[in-house]
């Protein structure tokens, strides 16, 4: 019984020792024992919010992200919750937030009552309120709790609002990008690299230009012709000078270094979207609208990378472009130094990021 009781009590010890030795070696290893079986961290779906359902981009991208089959670059963000907001003096807003939730809701998304309550259950965001005006509000705690944030066009309903949101961003160290859809059409993005065209040397932009009130007159609609001419001409616009007709707005804008791009909005007549572009080898016309899914890769790209397809700089200078066709039009279409624009709306940051409380 004694030798029974010896083998026995050694045969513990043993499976013990064992035990021991491999519970260490997890604990030495990369990965906790916990996880071993799990998926790695790259292969994490990140958990997206919603916020602001009035725009027909909420569903669009809900049902490409939370689609049952998702096309490899839209794979590993899916929306989970979503705040539906919406502007009561706004019908383009009020109008559409009720159809809107209720189809994130047959998505299988959450609706949440709050910015707060959406912010404890994700990882990103989507700030989608078609209203530019709440933007910077409906931000800053998204900013706060560092969740990168893909903020929907227009990024603000002011140039002083845009300013303070980048610059919030910059504070609280949070990733941040805005662009209209058309940026990353293919027929459109390629333009600025086009091996027939060349270098480019001009621009000529055009696209619908419906306006909103409550907006300077190109953050509603024109914001994506806009967007086509940097896109094709890049950063560097230093004067702006508009016409106006009731079907017509004509703004030129003179880079830096000589060269001129226009943007047409179009208000009757034809409405699509396009740019001719003119090179040091050729004049081209660009591709046209390719949807929403190109913006929505990019914009998973940007929340797994934390980097943007599109910098605060460029996309400021977007802004105060439209602001100054605006200045110009209240000057009778006298050209209007992009710098002074700027320099107006920066006075007026440093106040709203006060009231934030940004350190």
């Amino acid at each position: 019984m004694r030798t029974l009781a010896t083998r026995t009590l050694a045969a513990c010890c043993i499976c013990g020792l064992l035990a021991a030795t491999t519970n260490l070696t997890r604990a030495m290893s990369d990965e906790p024992a916990a996880n071993a079986t799990g998926p790695n961290p790259i292969d994490k779906v990140l958990r997206a919010g919603m916020i602001g359902l009035d725009t027909s981009h909420a569903p669009a991208f809900a049902g490409l992200l939370n689609a049952d089959s998702v096309k490899p670059e839209l794979a590993g963000v899916k929306i989970v919750a979503a705040f539906p907001g919406g502007s009561p003096d706004l019908p383009a807003s009020a109008d559409r937030v009720e159809g809107y939730t209720k189809k994130l809701a047959e998505l299988g998304v959450k609706i949440v009552p709050s910015i707060d309550a959406l912010l404890e259950m994700v990882d990103v965001v989507f700030l989608e309120s078609v209203d530019g005006r709440p933007h910077l509000a409906q931000v800053i705690p998204v900013l706060k709790a560092r969740k990168p944030v893909f903020i929907d066009k227009p990024v603000a309903g002011s140039l002083a609002d845009a300013v303070a949101i980048f610059e919030l961003a910059k504070r609280y160290g949070t990733p941040c990008f805005s662009s209209s859809s058309l940026r990353f059409s293919k027929g459109i993005l390629g333009m600025r690299d086009d091996g027939k065209v060349g270098a480019v040397t001009g621009c000529e932009a055009r696209g619908p230009c419906s306006l909103e009130p409550h907006h300077p007159d190109l953050f509603w609609y024109g914001i994506h012709g806009v967007e086509t001419l940097f896109t094709i001409m890049g950063p560097g616009c230093v004067n702006v000078s508009r016409a106006q007709t009731e079907g017509t707005d004509f703004v030129v804008g003179t880079w830096g270094d000589g060269r001129i791009g226009t943007y047409r909005g179009l208000r009757s007549g034809s409405h699509g979207y396009g740019a001719t572009v003119y090179g040091e080898k050729g004049i081209a016309q660009s591709g046209g609208y390719d949807g929403y899914e190109p913006l929505v890769a990019e914009i998973v790209k940007f929340f797994k990378t934390g980097k943007p397809p599109v910098s605060p700089q460029e996309t400021i200078e977007i802004y105060t472009f439209m602001e100054a066709a605006d200045e110009s039009k209240r000057q009778g279409g006298m050209p209007v130094s992009i710098e002074s624009v700027l320099a107006k709306a920066r006075a007026a940051v440093a106040e709203k990021v006060t009231l934030a409380g940004a350190p």
